[in-house]
């Protein structure tokens, strides 16, 4: 887990400078976590339950992937549902319209960084 930035220091007040600079530095702070991307990814390819996306993203802990299920959620990225016919109930996830937007937005830049960032 990351340490929090001391406000004393030089690093601290980088990044208020670039966050006032530019909002797109805040952004992708917000996004550029681990795993975070594709996880909304995944959600939006149709695996829509923690354990569905176990499988597909072997290397994740259980404790990782519920932190950034969650940060998705409050960033408004992934709706939650509960199933509760089902024994125990089931959680869904699904794909928000500005989780939607997002990844048209990742998708133009994965195209970006083929055609110019070439090895």
């Amino acid at each position: 887990m990351a340490s929090k930035i001391k406000e004393s220091s030089t690093n601290h007040q980088n990044q208020g400078v670039l966050s006032q600079a530019c909002e797109v530095n805040d952004l992708l702070k917000k996004i550029s976590p681990r795993w975070k991307m594709m996880i909304l990814y995944d959600i939006s390819e149709g695996f829509d339950q923690f354990s569905k996306l176990k499988t597909k993203l072997p290397g994740i802990s259980d404790q990782m992937l519920g932190k950034r299920l969650r940060d998705l959620e409050i960033d408004g990225c992934i709706s939650r549902s509960l199933e509760p016919a089902t024994v125990p109930a089931q959680v869904h996830y699904e794909v928000t319209s500005k989780g939607r937007s997002l990844l048209e937005l990742m998708v133009q830049l994965h195209h970006w960084s083929l055609v110019w960032e070439k090895p």
